[in-house]
C-alpha cells in the first residue's frame, strides 16, 4: 500500500468561469493571472453598556464579502469584455455566478468557490509606459452578494 502524503495547494494553477454570460465566451475567458477577494467576515454593531467604561461589547450582524478582483493580460477579442462593457458603459447589468476552482497538477478540481449574482463594478488597464517591457493588464472588479464552496 502506497503512502499518501498531502501537501496543500498551489495557488497558481486556477480556473475562472463565468455561468450565463449573454454571448460566446472565448478559451482565453478562463485565463487570468490573479484572483482577490475571496473572503468573508463579519460585520459588528459596537453597544455601550451603561456604568460600564472599561470597553464595548462587539455584536456580530452579517457577513461582509469584498469585490472579486480579476487581472489577466489584455485580450482584443473576450466575451468577457462585452460583459462589463455593457455594464459599465450601457447600465446593462445582467448578474452571473463566477466560478473560481483550484486545481491540481492533473488539472483536476481540488476546491470550487462560487460568487453569486456578480457584476462589473469596475474596469482598469495598467498604466502604458515605455520604459518596462511587459504586456498589458486589465483589471476587474465584481461586485457579488456572496461565496459558497462547492
Amino acid at each position: 500500500m502506497a503512502l499518501e502524503t498531502h501537501y496543500p495547494p498551489v495557488g497558481f494553477h486556477f480556473k475562472v468561469e463565468f455561468e450565463g454570460i449573454p454571448g460566446r465566451l472565448h478559451a482565453q475567458d478562463a485565463f487570468f493571472q490573479e484572483v482577490t477577494g475571496l473572503s468573508r467576515e463579519l460585520e459588528t454593531e459596537q453597544v455601550k453598556s451603561g456604568g460600564e467604561n472599561r470597553f464595548t461589547y462587539k455584536l456580530p450582524t452579517r457577513g461582509q464579502y469584498p469585490n472579486l478582483v480579476l487581472k489577466r493580460g489584455l485580450f482584443l477579442d473576450s466575451g468577457i469584455s462585452g460583459w462589463v462593457n455593457d455594464a459599465i458603459l450601457h447600465m446593462d447589468i445582467t448578474p452571473v455566478n463566477v466560478l473560481v476552482t483550484l486545481l491540481n497538477e492533473n488539472h483536476e478540481p481540488l476546491q470550487t468557490y462560487q460568487c453569486v449574482n456578480a457584476w462589473p463594478q469596475k474596469w482598469s488597464l495598467a498604466d502604458f509606459n515605455a520604459e518596462e517591457s511587459r504586456i498589458v493588464v486589465e483589471t476587474m472588479e465584481l461586485a457579488y452578494q456572496y461565496f459558497t464552496i462547492l
